[in-house]
């Protein structure tokens, strides 16, 4: 299924996309019933910084930034391990993260996977 303001990949019968939040139409009507509407325009759609659950070493504070900014995984993590080695504050910072920042939901496709 495909999210009707983003256009990206979402699991079939999701009511709400995983990545912009929009509301996606309702299931194919009955046979009979009157057609649907049409879909609504394209709205730009908001990204939502998530821990991922498939692409995580820790936590998967490090995946959910990349994901977020469209990175490589590998390279945020090796940013964060500089944070760490050199200012102190990357171990402080990743456990904050990993309290404040949600976990992604069951069936959560990337955009990093979608591209």
């Amino acid at each position: 299924m495909v999210c009707v303001s983003c256009q990206k990949d979402i699991m079939p019968g999701s009511q709400f996309c995983y990545h912009c939040g929009a509301k996606q139409p309702a299931a194919a009507a009955a046979p009979g019933a009157a057609p649907a509407a049409p879909p609504p325009a394209a709205v730009p759609g908001r990204k939502r910084l998530m821990r991922s659950i498939s692409d995580k070493k820790l936590g998967g504070v490090c995946a959910g930034f990349a994901d977020y900014f469209d990175l490589d995984p590998m390279l945020v993590r090796i940013v964060w391990l500089l944070a760490f080695l050199c200012a102190g504050v990357g171990g402080l910072a990743y456990i904050v993260c990993w309290i404040v920042i949600p976990q992604a939901p069951p069936g959560y496709v990337s955009g990093a996977a979608t591209s």
